[in-house]
């Protein structure tokens, strides 16, 4: 008989790890929000309605179904929420996100130290792409022991951050709308609404593996549920205070790679230093792992041929990543957004045939 106590303790960790993959380097750097959200003014906050929506609506399925079948190890919930062939192609396509993503990163490094301390966005993407593979080559495990730390600090310094400039800047809310041109360069794509589903769409597709192995560490559906609500309450409510505080800043915001660093500044500069190296570090630590996914998906791990491998993988995604790094967030996480689409649509479809 299935145990149906639901643990408070279990669905907060739940609700924490549901959380920490969206607001990972990337939310940190404040690019996807000032994209998909601030860019679009003050229908911003109707974009977050949509995304509320859209986690609830799928995050907490894919939660549950992998706490239904932690049993299954031949499991595949691609398969599982949209049939063979269709899983078959997203199961395949998956290497090639995250390898997107790993491009993302190495030129957010990039971008992090140039606009901080002025270094050469080659040199500081190039160092990225070689620290991660110097973490492969050892066993990057041993790395991201010592930075497990980072995803909740970078919350906590974020959160900060919002909250101390929207108190301090409330006022200029008022003067937003003489800033569209601005915002409108950033727009990844002209329909606002778009946007907000689009957003949605490569969070929860890209994740989507790892919240079914979350689902997995739990006692029960209840809980898995649970946590993915009150996870994407936490969610909003965290994309909701760093877009507003961004709409208070947008003239300096909109032409910034790290706009989240150039807020941290404005309160003090020390606190932006820190801040940039807690980033790198984040950096760093999804970077490391993400090349451990994708190489691990073609060659066994610890070999001269994985080496290899893991290489190559690397030097492609510097090169890639030397290109302008709100550029690639923009047309990476839009492409990823479409893809997830049919993704997301099977996931709802499942629900309410359930």
């Amino acid at each position: 008989m299935t145990d149906n106590k639901v643990s408070t303790k279990n669905v907060i960790k739940i609700a924490g790890a549901y959380v920490a993959w969206v607001m990972g380097s990337g939310f940190a750097t404040g690019q996807e929000i000032l994209q998909f959200f601030t860019s679009y003014g003050f229908y911003s906050i109707i974009l977050l309605v949509i995304n509320l929506a859209g986690f609830l609506l799928i995050g907490p399925v894919i939660l549950q179904a992998g706490q239904e079948h932690k049993s299954d190890r031949e499991y595949n919930h691609f398969v599982y929420f949209c049939g063979k062939k269709l899983g078959w192609f997203y199961t395949n396509f998956l290497p090639l996100a995250l390898f997107a993503g790993m491009i993302i990163l190495i030129s957010g490094s990039g971008a992090t130290l140039e606009e901080y301390y002025g270094l050469n966005h080659y040199v500081g993407a190039l160092l990225m792409a070689a620290l991660a593979l110097v973490a492969y080559i050892v066993g990057f495990q041993r790395f991201v022991k010592v930075v497990s730390f980072i995803g909740p600090t970078i919350i906590a310094f974020c959160l900060v951050v919002g909250i101390v400039t929207l108190v301090r800047d409330f006022g200029s809310l008022s003067t937003v709308n003489s800033y569209a041109n601005v915002m409108e360069a950033k727009q990844p794509v002209p329909f606002w609404w778009l946007s907000g589903i689009l957003y949605f769409s490569y969070n929860l597709n890209g994740g989507s593996k790892y919240y079914s192995a979350l689902g997995m560490t739990v006692g029960n559906s209840r809980e898995a549920v649970l946590g993915g609500i009150t996870g994407t309450i936490a969610l909003m409510a965290s994309i909701l205070l760093m877009n507003t505080a961004m709409l208070t800043n947008i003239g300096q915001c909109g032409v910034l790679d790290v706009p989240t660093l150039y807020l941290a500044r404005l309160i003090a500069y020390p606190l932006g230093a820190v801040f940039s190296i807690i980033l790198i570090m984040g950096i760093f630590s999804s970077c490391s792992a993400m090349l451990w996914t994708v190489s691990e998906r073609f060659v066994e791990q610890g070999t001269k041929k994985s080496y290899i491998f893991a290489a190559c993988v690397c030097v492609a995604a510097f090169l890639f990543g030397l290109l302008p790094f709100s550029g690639l967030v923009g047309f990476i996480y839009t492409i990823l957004g479409y893809v997830g689409l049919i993704f997301a649509g099977c996931v709802i479809y499942k629900r309410f045939k359930k």
